[in-house]
């Protein structure tokens, strides 16, 4: 059986806000990606109804700064006109998010440093990343 320890902060009842509720996103996080804490763990999440280490359901909703590195690039050549990357980035407050990082598909690989561009890309809704360093090109 799981017990919290006392030194947790946990807010008062009706307090704690969902991804799934549009009215707690203020005016100034439209274009900030918003994740979840959980009040008993500390796990943070991103767009989950319950805790994936404790199941807890007291989740609060913080702002990403919108850091992160590349865990896992893919190719997409299906449903698309062009080629795109699927990526997978593990945001810098512990969190990973499924996105797409501009730039040359072929180009993008694990390890890369990324910042949030857009929070939601305006066809398939997933949030969009920029490199920040300049891609590796050794023999050029």
């Amino acid at each position: 059986m799981y017990h919290h320890s006392g030194s947790v902060f946990h807010p008062a009842a009706g307090s704690a806000t969902s991804v799934l509720d549009p009215a707690s996103a203020s005016a100034d996080t439209t274009d900030a990606l918003v994740y979840q804490r959980c009040t008993w763990c500390g796990t943070a999440m991103y767009q989950r109804l319950l805790c994936p280490v404790c199941q807890g359901s007291e989740l609060r909703t913080e702002r990403s700064e919108g850091a992160g590195t590349v865990r896992h690039s893919t190719v997409v050549h299906r449903n698309t006109p062009a080629a795109r990357n699927v990526s997978l980035i593990e945001m810098a407050e512990g969190f990973v998010v499924r996105g797409r990082v501009m730039g040359h598909p072929v180009g993008i690989h694990s390890g890369d440093r990324v910042r949030l561009s857009t929070a939601k890309d305006p066809v398939r809704g997933e949030p969009v990343f920029q490199l920040l360093d300049e891609p590796y090109r050794a023999w050029t």
